[in-house]
Parts: C-alpha cells; sequence; structure tokens
C-alpha cells in the first residue's frame, strides 16, 4: 500500500484545546451521546438486539417511502458506539463505558454461529437475509457497527465488539465477490466499504481491503446484481418506486461516472470510498472518476453553506443549478459525508480545493445540524425559513444525530493529515498533535481564536532535529493570506505554494514557530445566473462562515431588507451571543407597508425606509426565540 497517503492522525492524537471547538465537543459529550441513548433506548433500538427479549415488536415506522426505519437500527447503534468511542477519549465516563459494554455483550449474544449479525434478518425476516442488498441495508449496518467497533476498541482496549465484527465481516467476505458460489452483490447504500479499509487499518489483514474494493469494482457492472436478485424473489425489477440506478449510484461502472446523481448520502460514501481505494492503490482511473464527481458537485449542485440535495423525495440531487432555499432538503449527514470525501480527497495530496470545502461543510452545513447544547438536531437544513423549522428531538430515521456527533467529537481526526516525510495542516483548531514523521514523534501545537479571528500560529517540536515537509493551506477565501517563520515574514520565494498550500520543507528544531494571517474580510457571494432562487440577492461570507438573517435580531422582516453593494459591513465580536460570535451589520433599507391600504398588488412601489441588517453564522439559527431566517439577501 501507498506511504505517500496522507493519513489521518490516530485516535486520541490530537487533543483540542479550542476556543470554537471545544465548547461543541463538550456538548456532544455531555448532551449529544446521552440523550441519543436514551433515544434509542426509548424507541425499543436495545431490547430489539437483546436475545434474551423474546417477544420483539416489529415496528413498522413510518421511513422513506414506506421503508421500515426498524430495519436500520443496527446502523444508529453503530454509530452510537462510535461516537462514545470518540466521547471516552476526551473524558472518562464510566456510566457511558457500561451502556456500551451492555450493547456489546447483546450483540455478541444475538450473533449467529456463522457470524451473520443483523437483529432485523434474524429476528423479524429470518430466512431473507442478502435478499434485498438493493433497498435493506444489512452491509450499511455491518458497516457502522465495523467503525464502531474499530473506535471504542481504540478508545478503551476493549475487543469484544472488534472480535465480532471481524467474524461478521470474515462471513461477508465469504458471501461476496467473483469466486465460485460467491453473490455478486453490493450495498444499496454504501458506507461498508470506508468501514472495511478502517477495518484493514486496525487489524492489518488486507482480505478486508480488498472486499472494500471489491464492492467498489462492482458497483453497477452488467448484467445488474440488482435486477438479478429482484427476479430471484419474485420482484419486478421495473417497478422499483426510484425507477433508475442513479438513486444508489449503483447506475454505471464507478469509473464511468461523471454526475452527482440519486441520494446525497449514499452518494458522498461511495465517493468517500473511492477515493480511500485510490489513494490506497494509485488508481489513477478512480481518482479521475473522484475529481470529475468532484467538479459536478461543486459547480453545479453544492448550496453556499456546503450542504447538499434539493429534493425530500428521493434526500439527493435533481437538475443542475436547481437549489431552492426554503425546501432545501440538505441532509445533515450529507453535509458530514462531505467532510469524510473532502478529507479522503486530501490523502491523496494537499489541495485546497478539498480542504476548503472540507471547512465549509464542517462549519456550515454540518454543524447547523446540532444545537448549542447538544440535545437537538435537524435533520434537513433550509436556508430560508418563514418560521417554522426548528431542531426536533427524534425523527423516524435518526441517523443525523450521532453523524454529527461522531464527527465533531472525533474533530482531531481532520486536522491534520501525515505521511512519512510530510505533515498537512488542514483546519485551524487550537490544540495539541503528536505525529509519527520522518522517523521521529513530532509535537505541533496550534493557537487561535479561529474563525473569529484569522491569527494562527503552529509551533513545531521534534523529538530531535528532523527534516520533513510542512504543507499548511492557505485558504482561498484570504487572498492576502501571509506566513512568518520564526518572526520572519515570508516572501513568495521562500516558500512553495502549491494546491493552495504553502510548502515549508526544512530541518525543524524545538520551538520553530509557523504564524499566519488570515485577512477576514466579509465577502459578497452571487450564485451562478441559472440558480433562479437566488438572482438579485447575494450571501455573507466571513472566513470559513456563512452568515444569515434571523428576525430575532432584526426589527424589519427579514424577506424586506434590502443591502447596497456599496453598504459597508461591519463584523464585531459579541461576547454575550450564543456564547461569543462575530456578528455582522450593516446599513440596509427596507420596504415599507405604508400605502398599501390593505391591497394585495398595486402599480408603484413600495416605499423605503432605513434599516439595520443584523446577521450570525449560519451554524447557529433556530437558538433562540423562533422566527424568520434567510441566508441570501436581497442586493441594490
Amino acid at each position: 500500500m501507498s506511504q505517500t497517503i496522507l493519513r489521518p492522525p490516530a485516535m486520541g492524537a490530537v487533543r483540542i484545546d479550542d476556543v470554537f471547538w471545544s465548547p461543541r465537543m463538550a456538548s456532544v459529550r455531555t448532551g449529544t451521546v446521552g440523550v441519543f441513548y436514551e433515544r434509542c433506548r426509548e424507541a425499543g433500538m436495545i431490547d430489539h438486539i437483546d436475545p434474551d427479549i423474546k417477544d420483539k415488536p416489529r415496528r413498522q415506522l413510518a421511513g422513506i417511502h414506506g421503508m421500515s426505519a426498524q430495519r436500520f437500527w443496527d446502523s444508529d447503534l453503530g454509530k452510537l458506539i462510535e461516537m462514545a468511542g470518540h466521547v471516552l477519549l476526551l473524558a472518562p465516563d464510566p456510566a457511558l463505558e457500561a451502556k456500551i459494554d451492555a450493547i456489546v455483550d447483546k450483540f455478541g449474544r444475538m450473533q449467529q454461529p456463522d457470524g451473520y449479525l443483523n437483529s432485523w434478518f434474524i429476528y423479524q425476516e429470518p430466512g431473507k437475509r442478502w435478499t434485498n442488498l438493493r433497498d435493506d441495508h444489512e452491509l450499511y449496518c455491518a458497516g457502522h457497527l465495523i467503525e464502531g467497533a474499530i473506535a471504542y476498541w481504540r478508545a478503551t482496549g476493549k475487543r469484544a465488539l472488534l472480535d465480532i465484527v471481524c467474524r461478521y465481516a470474515d462471513l461477508i467476505a465469504a458471501t461476496f465477490g467473483t469466486g465460485p458460489g460467491q453473490k455478486r452483490g453490493y450495498c444499496g447504500h454504501p458506507e461498508i466499504e470506508l468501514a472495511l479499509v478502517e477495518l484493514y487499518h486496525a487489524t492489518g489483514e488486507k482480505r478486508y481491503f480488498e472486499l472494500a474494493r471489491y464492492f467498489i469494482d462492482e458497483r453497477g457492472r452488467q448484467p445488474h446484481y440488482y435486477d438479478a436478485e429482484a427476479r430471484a424473489r419474485g420482484a419486478d425489477p421495473a417497478a422499483w418506486h426510484f425507477g433508475s440506478y442513479e438513486y444508489c449510484q449503483a447506475h454505471k461502472p464507478v469509473r464511468e461516472q461523471d454526475k452527482v446523481v440519486g441520494h446525497a448520502v449514499r452518494a458522498m460514501y461511495l465517493y468517500s470510498g473511492m477515493a480511500d481505494i485510490a489513494a490506497e492503490t494509485g488508481d489513477a482511473a478512480l481518482a479521475a472518476a473522484c475529481a470529475r464527481l468532484w467538479a459536478d458537485l461543486v459547480g453545479k449542485r453544492l448550496y453556499v453553506t456546503g450542504g447538499m440535495g434539493p429534493s425530500a423525495a428521493n434526500e439527493g440531487f435533481t437538475a443542475d443549478y436547481d437549489l431552492p432555499n426554503r425546501t432545501a432538503y440538505a441532509e445533515t449527514c450529507a453535509a458530514v459525508g462531505l467532510v469524510f470525501w473532502a478529507s479522503r480527497m486530501l490523502g491523496l495530496a494537499p489541495d485546497r480545493r478539498y480542504g476548503d470545502l472540507m471547512e465549509l461543510a464542517l462549519y456550515n452545513g454540518a454543524l447547523s445540524g446540532l444545537s448549542r447544547d447538544g440535545t437537538l438536531f435537524f435533520y434537513d437544513n433550509p436556508l430560508e425559513s418563514r418560521g417554522d423549522h426548528h431542531r426536533w428531538k427524534w425523527h423516524r430515521c435518526p441517523c443525523c444525530p450521532p453523524n454529527i456527533g461522531r464527527l465533531v467529537a472525533s474533530l482531531g481526526r481532520y486536522v491534520y493529515g501525515a505521511a512519512d516525510d510530510r505533515v498537512a495542516v488542514h483546519l485551524f483548531v487550537g490544540g495539541e498533535a503528536r505525529l509519527a514523521v520522518a522517523g521521529t514523534e513530532v509535537r505541533i501545537t496550534q493557537r487561535t481564536r479561529y474563525p473569529w479571528e484569522g491569527s494562527v500560529s503552529i509551533t513545531i517540536d521534534p523529538e530531535r532535529p528532523v527534516e520533513f515537509e510542512l504543507a499548511v493551506r492557505m485558504p482561498g477565501w484570504s487572498p492576502n493570506a501571509s506566513v512568518s517563520l520564526n518572526g520572519r515574514k515570508l516572501l513568495r520565494g521562500d516558500m512553495v505554494i502549491d494546491g493552495g498550500y504553502a510548502r515549508l520543507r526544512r530541518r525543524w528544531s524545538k520551538r520553530d514557530r509557523v504564524e499566519l494571517d488570515l485577512p477576514m474580510a466579509v465577502e459578497r457571494l452571487r450564485a451562478h445566473p441559472d440558480v433562479a432562487e437566488d438572482a438579485g440577492r447575494v450571501a455573507l461570507k466571513r472566513g470559513p462562515l456563512i452568515y444569515c438573517l434571523e428576525s430575532v435580531d432584526n426589527e424589519t422582516p427579514v424577506h424586506r431588507l434590502l443591502l447596497d453593494a456599496r453598504a459597508p459591513i461591519a463584523a464585531n465580536y459579541d461576547a454575550a451571543l450564543l456564547g461569543g460570535m462575530v456578528r455582522l451589520e450593516a446599513g440596509a433599507s427596507a420596504e415599507s407597508e405604508a400605502g398599501w391600504n390593505g391591497s394585495l398588488y398595486r402599480t408603484g412601489p413600495s416605499g423605503q425606509s432605513p434599516a439595520t441588517l443584523r446577521a450570525i453564522p449560519y451554524f447557529a439559527w433556530d437558538n433562540r426565540a423562533p422566527g424568520a431566517m434567510e441566508v441570501w439577501v436581497r442586493s441594490g
């Protein structure tokens, strides 16, 4: 396997001590993981895997298009276990650990003699395992259990669940493949591909990697497996609700795909798996497919927040430039999946295109899914609301809470990438990392008030003087960014700028210090002319953060506000605002009701009155009094 991949740090190798992220990680530790456990328990998920409870309820909870969410419960428990693993590395919690141990014990006793492990097909539909890979998420559930097992093992040293999922993965490897008697199938919801690569790294067993590669390579091949399995169970393949295998990105082999289509979360997980395999093997055709798909996403199908998937009907993509605001679906899990994909694209090489978008999705489209206290959640993330869209306690498909929870709790794995003789700094997050580089341990410490301020100090402390390359992302939103080394500002000739990263190769010694100055001007972003919803409007962005207008901050209804193109926009830190954040404020004008006299239409324009426009970061909306919200503001 390639040694030049920029691999993420190991679990626990990065300790976050950051003005922005530490409170959010604390909210996951003290809020999200506990309330999600309780809500899973109340829903019956834990009882459903308990072999001692013989009378299992079959709850046909209304899921997407009538599918039962209960079929996917094992995946939610897998993500809970993974989130718990990351949380336990933040701080010991014996009570939480005991709860997870009890869940692991139930999974172990539920596991079948041949290694099979899926509660729905063990208890609800025995005899039907592997008969509907297109719809039934068996391999998806397996993937999340594998990721949970790895995280829990790394956090606690307890191997019980890891051994359980290895037995299950061995059964899957024996069942699927191109050999005699094997099924040439793959999951309708990609996810196991990522998990198997992680399992390979955790165990060193290459057969898990080869199974992941098989699932990627086999997808979309003809004759189509989903057609064959439908006929085998007496169903008409053409009668499928979604009609086209674009829905699950199985419409053609992955190396031939060039349009981002179908269910958004499935797409992000598939592309993440493709990037994993491309990085590990140097597969140029697979890497090229990833690059084509990336260009299609960012050029035609991505919300300004890093969210994606405008349609509730397929939880995914529609046509080019179809990006409605008030009805935007933009599932939290999809933005989390974009972080996964971008981080894996960064494994190929430092490239600002991927680092900037990973940051955008993380701070905006993903983080908006989590309330300030970590106990309420957005499933869909519109860019406009009339005041009727709020975070929820529970959902028929509760996939988003543990997804955003595990991402925030494991943030340290996305800050850096390390290869044999290179360290890349992808995100600017305060804290300390201990990385193995060029045969020695290197301690890297960041100090910053990012994203409120653009000053970042990076201290390099190797155990001994050692030569390697430090590659630091220079964000595209800060074209006047500068770099200093040990107090001396570097000129362009002093460093290599490649792929939007400043690359510094030198012999590093203790207390070497790299400092970034990232000016944070407020930007007015405009959408492509074919995004009809945003014509004549601007979105406000400062640093990595997209801003929005909420009624609670504005005396004028937000939809009436008009921002003059020349109006200066002030950015000021407000320590009393939702724990402290930068608020934007600008002079604006507002349409008036005066003279309308109860009429719905008239020939003359509305009167204009002076107003003040106030905006907060998008991720923080709906944490105060309910009211209208807009990201895209009318601009004169």
